[in-house]
């Protein structure tokens, strides 16, 4: 079988998969919804790769959790996911409110979240659900406060393990609670969250921007809570040039081009269809990856890693061309961005590096995609191209700071998108 008709296929099957509330994102209201912020979700895992709340899940716990929505509107809906949970979770009770700094929320925003005009919801295993209208004005890149409260246990959680922003955890029943007081408890990670819709009628057409890798998608490096992964960066850059696209962050840290992992999420082929193909607006997917792939085939596997195949650049290729059909077919516009520089990084390898070239040249020139962005040339130092430049390394010498982001977002041309 094509395996572009399998994207298709697994597409189908995974929507099949996950049964929704009444109030679902795919019926109609005629409110005129975008999505104003969402993340790509991954397993719940216990390993020396992943540090947080997700395996133990909750109860008797209230989550908060903060996050910035890339386009104002007049109302809301917040939508949850058990995608990986092996049991129907029960969600207690939901808040939503303005950000009021950390873990605290303005008190006149707070706002009961509610599921098909009930405080409570059963999440399916496997499934998802789709809030209720909420009434709460916001503005694009203001950051808004979800907090989710599970009297009983929760097993393990879906989740988004590198958030690169704080979620807190309180003891007992906290939805109204507007103070950061209870919440003594940090993650960097978020839990059942996948999405937070807006109404904007101003957002009709196609305009939503994907943004679509690994952690230096996802913003590995970045200071946290402070909104400067590279996609983040590239919202502002449109919002200053007075355009109105919404860029959503689907990276997933560890993640590769090719194999699925326990810890790390499912690989690119697999999730491309719920993380990309599945935003309604989506227009534009912007790519890149194969470095998890590359090195994590040059090491002995773990847990995390299996399978680990030795990475030729004709098997990396041949899963992007895959990828872009598959885009294309549903109308989306591919830009193909080049991996970064990884020597003096603890997985470099002669090996790879020829790899990496490999790749990075076919995405230039091969012509596959409809636009590239080099990151490669944007981040390499001029005294070594196999190296980060020093001002803009985070400290491993493969994912960049803060600085290094920024250039990145800088990189991509607006006229592309």
């Amino acid at each position: 079988m094509p395996r572009v008709s399998l994207i298709a296929m697994m597409g189908a099957l995974f929507l099949g998969a996950l049964p929704t509330t009444a109030n679902a994102a795919t019926r109609p209201d005629g409110l005129g919804w975008t999505s104003g912020w969402a993340t790509a979700v991954q397993h719940p895992s216990q390993s020396e790769w992943i540090s947080n709340w997700a395996y133990e899940g909750f109860k008797d716990q209230s989550v908060r959790q903060v996050v910035r929505v890339g386009v104002g509107g007049s109302k809301l809906r917040v939508r949850l996911t058990n995608a990986y949970g092996t049991a129907p979770l029960t969600l207690t009770g939901a808040s939503i409110g303005k950000t009021a700094g950390g873990a605290a929320v303005r008190p006149d925003t707070m706002r009961t979240v509610r599921f098909g005009g009930s405080g409570t919801v059963v999440v399916p295993a496997g499934g998802r659900a789709v809030s209720d209208t909420v009434n709460l004005s916001v503005r694009a890149h203001e950051h808004v406060t979800v907090t989710l409260y599970f009297k009983g246990a929760s097993g393990p959680a879906t989740n988004h393990n590198l958030a690169v922003a704080t979620s807190y955890r309180a003891t007992g029943d906290h939805l109204r609670d507007p103070g950061a007081a209870s919440f003594s408890e940090r993650s960097t990670s978020w839990y059942y969250l996948a999405g937070l819709d807006v109404v904007d009628r101003a957002h009709a057409r196609r305009d939503t921007i994907v943004a679509f890798g690994d952690s230096i998608t996802d913003g590995q490096g970045a200071t946290t809570d402070a909104d400067r992964r590279y996609p983040d960066v590239l919202a502002q850059r449109l919002k200053r040039a007075g355009r109105t696209e919404v860029v959503l962050n689907s990276g997933i840290g560890g993640n590769r081009v090719l194999n699925d992992s326990a810890c790390l999420g499912e690989s690119f082929f697999n999730r491309f269809q719920r993380d990309v193909l599945d935003h309604p607006r989506a227009r534009t997917v912007i790519t890149m990856g194969g470095i998890n792939d590359i090195m994590h085939g040059d090491t002995v596997p773990s847990a995390c890693t299996v399978p680990n195949p030795k990475m030729t650049a004709d098997a990396l290729i041949d899963d992007y061309r895959q990828l872009i059909r598959a885009a294309r077919a549903d109308g989306v516009k591919v830009i193909g961005g080049t991996m970064p520089p990884f020597k003096g990084s603890p997985l470099f390898t002669d090996h790879g590096e020829s790899v990496r070239d490999a790749v990075n040249q076919w995405i230039r020139t091969g012509g596959g995609f409809d636009g590239v962005v080099d990151f490669e040339r944007a981040l390499a130092d001029p005294s070594d191209g196999d190296c980060l430049r020093p001002a803009y390394d985070s400290g491993d010498h493969l994912h960049p700071n803060d600085a290094g982001y920024r250039a990145m977002a800088e990189a991509v041309d607006l006229g592309a998108l």
